[in-house]
């Protein structure tokens, strides 16, 4: 009988340094920097047995967010047009939002919580965040939830 497997969130440092290189080695792989897992694996000093060995057991942990329900949180300027601009952000990548909650406007900003389902996804949500906060008329924005 196959077993579940469990996950845990663990900070960086208190992992073993061949976790971390794996998850570089992944990395230069994802991102081009390296063409051939011999190359990414000579460039992080890891042996290719331990990227194979340990490649599907660390994530990082924004990919381990994809998928999900995720619940954003921003602050925006009472301004027209930022709510059209922001929520274009979001389906300019994929997520498909859920549900869309504002408060009434107090000098001049608005709270706005929107709950996004990001199986679609096409960046990672820390890049989503990352053009949400770009929109022009946002003061902050956060993950509340995920």
């Amino acid at each position: 009988m196959h077993k579940k497997p469990r996950y845990y969130i663990v900070e960086a440092s208190a992992l073993p340094e061949v976790f971390l290189k794996v998850a570089q080695t992944k990395h230069l792989l994802e991102t081009g920097a390296a063409r051939t897992v011999n190359d990414a694996a000579r460039i992080t000093g890891i042996s290719r047995s331990a990227f194979y060995k340990y490649r599907d057991a660390i994530y990082p942990f924004q990919d381990l967010m994809a998928g999900r329900i995720i619940t954003f949180q921003m602050m925006l300027r009472d301004e027209p047009g930022c709510l059209s601009s922001l929520l274009s952000i979001f389906a300019q990548f994929g997520a498909n939002i859920l549900t869309i909650n504002q408060t009434i406007p107090s000098n001049g900003c608005a709270s706005v919580t929107v709950s996004a389902e990001t199986t679609a996804l096409e960046c990672t949500v820390e890049e989503l965040l990352r053009h949400i906060s770009e929109v022009k008329g946002v003061i902050r924005a956060d993950i509340l939830a995920g």
